[in-house]
């Protein structure tokens, strides 16, 4: 859940990365095997569960009092991820109790202290997918040199705690640093996926919680002013939806809530109320010729309504509408909740705020 606010995406072919998983398998792979042998590896090639096999440099590798530990320096290629150039250390142990490997967070590694997420609380924040690459790393030294995988495998993130005040952690209930991620170890440029995991399990920590409202903003604005406007309700009600308006509802649907609502800027929900799920600017745009449609069907003269269809924004087509005296927010707002509600089934209920550049609420489906 390391997903932090959204960055333009470069031009070009991006370059792919390592997942904090994939670099902690190697890192871990390359400390067991110098245990076994005594000799410090200079680089460490591990398999990933689709085949591939990088080979990665360690910063470090080097005998400990307990055991021995290495380390990698993340690179998570083009990717705006907040642990690129990390250093994902890892010290094995070896143990006696014959259970095999089980994990601990170092330092920078979160530990998790709510239900909902997909290790169990109080466990260290590493996923199943990242223990499951790194498990196999260790036992394919072990089959080569004939070991046995009784080990205790510690991860840490130097900076972590840090890094992870630019994350969701904290509102899952991921405490004291960074989660350990990476179901196929590549990091994906621009993946949409970490940030429709992170709502899913957003709503799942809210859920086992017992809240019973959840509030889905689009971006930092209108998050804050809803924080400001609901501050009697949790940090785990709000839910950082972004422009995946879909990935959120579709979820909600399948795992329902009593009562969801939606804020974000007049742009962005324009597009949700003409029947839009992903609001990334890429992927749709509002059509301004419906807007002044649904300006004139809320009082807007013949005038108005064809200043709007030429407004070169969906703010300037407001500000037009708001100097004339027509409720388009409120129009728009509960456009935007007609569309909720059909992709959720009626099951729940939906409210949608929109909020100014200013933090200001200007319309409502409520009003």
């Amino acid at each position: 859940m390391n997903v932090a606010p959204p960055a333009r995406k470069p031009e070009g072919e991006l370059r792919r990365g390592w997942t904090t998983g994939a670099c902690a398998a190697g890192a871990g792979a390359a400390a067991f095997r110098s245990l076994l042998t005594e000799h410090a590896q200079k680089s460490v090639r591990i398999q990933l569960p689709k085949g591939e096999t990088p080979e990665f440099s360690l910063a470090t590798c080097e005998q400990t009092e307990a055991g021995w530990r290495a380390s990698i320096i993340k690179d998570a290629g083009d990717d705006p991820d907040v642990t690129h150039g990390a250093e994902i250390i890892v010290d094995i142990v070896l143990k006696t109790d014959g259970r095999g490997i089980s994990f601990q967070a170092g330092d920078g590694v979160g530990t998790v202290t709510l239900p909902g997420l997909p290790v169990p609380v109080g466990e260290p924040a590493i996923n199943p997918g990242p223990r499951a690459i790194i498990t196999d790393a260790l036992i394919a030294v072990a089959e080569d040199l004939d070991a046995t995988c009784d080990l205790t495998v510690i991860i840490s993130i130097p900076g972590g705690q840090k890094l992870a005040e630019k994350t969701m952690n904290g509102r899952l209930g991921i405490k004291g640093g960074l989660s350990v991620l990476g179901t196929t170890g590549i990091v994906i440029p621009f993946s949409c996926a970490s940030w429709i995991n992170s709502i899913h399990r957003g709503v799942d920590v809210a859920n086992l919680q017992g809240i019973t409202q959840l509030i889905a903003a689009t971006g930092s604005t209108s998050e804050a002013a809803a924080m400001r406007e609901f501050s009697d309700l949790p940090e785990q009600a709000f839910i950082d939806m972004g422009d995946f308006a879909g990935g959120l509802l579709k979820y909600i649907r399948r795992h329902p809530t009593p009562k969801l609502t939606i804020a974000g800027g007049f742009a962005k929900l324009t597009k949700l109320a003409q029947g839009h799920l992903d609001l990334h600017s890429k992927r749709s745009s509002v059509d301004m010729e419906k807007l002044a449609y649904t300006a004139k069907a809320h009082g807007a003269l013949k005038e108005t309504a064809a200043e709007i269809s030429t407004a070169n924004t969906a703010m300037q087509a407001l500000e037009i509408c708001q100097a004339a005296g027509v409720p388009l927010a409120n129009a728009i707002a509960k456009g935007a909740r007609e569309t909720a509600m059909a992709s959720l089934g009626g099951e729940t209920d939906i409210m949608i705020i929109i909020y100014n550049r200013q933090g200001v609420r200007v319309g409502t489906s409520d009003a």
